[in-house]
């Protein structure tokens, strides 16, 4: 009874751990960004600095 009570917790996270795996590898992807063949999507403005201004209060 005592190695049933001991053994649960680690049965219960090889359980959830299999799911998650499972979720990730099996299971087909229903974000558009994750979908093969698409390029992601890039801002083509560069990028900009922060206002000195604004900063110098810290």
């Amino acid at each position: 009874m005592y190695a049933l009570v001991v053994l649960v917790p680690f049965v219960l996270l090889a359980t959830v751990m299999g799911l998650s795996w499972w979720e990730d590898r099996i299971l087909p992807s229903t974000d558009p960004a994750d979908a093969p063949g698409t390029v992601p999507a890039t801002s083509t403005t560069p990028d900009q600095a922060p206002d000195p201004a604004l900063l110098k209060g810290r």
